[in-house]
């Protein structure tokens, strides 16, 4: 059984986002880790490795700093990556990201690929669908229970007052969510021997596409401006009796909030 595994390279949850003079955002100092959603989708390749022994390849579209999070992904223990690394896919959007990654995994062997349901900086939860759609199967999304049987995929998701079991014939895209499983944290001696795993480095010639395909810079999206939400204000306390507040309190809404 071959997996692959699509991980994307984040600024950390606890990461302080500030914008320069051109908003832009202002990567300099700030952690860059593995997408969590992401994490689920490596550690539930890796069990599936361990329980049915399959191979993992990584798959991410990045820069030479992803290499970081790849090799985690690597000491987790996946066996091997490719990173697509091209010019052309930097600042690109949905569609870049999704045509390259649909590109080079459909030069591959798979027999399942999963991804984390959506990225926590721009939490668009495109990519791997779409991914899924250029390469014509089938992909069940925002799972939190998954079984591999008999070329056959059983997976669990959450829908409003209940749970939904979806099944498809392999191959398939399953997108991970929170409560699928407990990502592992690597040992030394993991590490160490990620150091040594092959991480195969592509561009857009290797792929075979033309750069033009995507537009100015990589992207057909054009993005007008970047800022930041408006700082919260305080809260505000209503005194007096409860029929005095409840007056004041739609006042408040009426006037201050203008939300009513």
């Amino acid at each position: 059984m071959k997996i692959i595994v699509c991980i994307k390279q984040t600024f950390d949850t606890e990461a302080k986002i500030a914008l320069d003079v051109s908003g832009q955002v202002i990567s300099q100092g700030i952690k860059e880790i593995m997408n969590p959603y992401d994490e689920f989708a490596v550690e539930e390749a890796v069990r599936l490795k361990e329980s049915l022994g399959a191979e993992v390849t990584i798959i991410s579209l990045g820069d030479d700093s992803t290499v970081n999070t790849i090799r985690q992904a690597l000491a987790m223990g996946a066996d091997q990556a490719v990173l697509l690394n091209d010019s052309t896919f930097q600042n690109g959007d949905e569609y870049t990201t999704a045509k390259a990654l649909a590109k080079a995994i459909g030069e591959m062997e798979y027999d399942l690929i999963l991804a984390g349901w959506t990225a926590i900086d721009d939490g668009s939860a495109q990519v791997a669908s779409r991914v899924a759609e250029l390469l014509d199967i089938p992909q069940i999304t925002i799972v939190t229970n998954l079984t591999i049987e008999n070329n056959n995929a059983v997976a669990h998701r959450e829908i409003e007052g209940g749970q939904e079991i979806i099944e498809a014939s392999l191959p398939v895209m399953i997108t991970t969510q929170k409560g699928l499983n407990e990502p592992r944290y690597p040992a030394l001696k993991q590490i160490m021997k990620a150091k040594k795993k092959e991480i195969k480095k592509v561009g857009c010639l290797d792929l075979g596409l033309n750069p033009s395909e995507f537009g100015t810079e990589g992207s057909l999206i054009e993005i007008e401006s970047i800022f930041l939400p408006p700082k919260r204000q305080n809260g505000k306390i209503l005194e007096g009796e409860p029929q005095e507040i409840v007056l004041d309190l739609v006042k408040s809404l009426k006037e201050e909030a203008k939300v009513l």
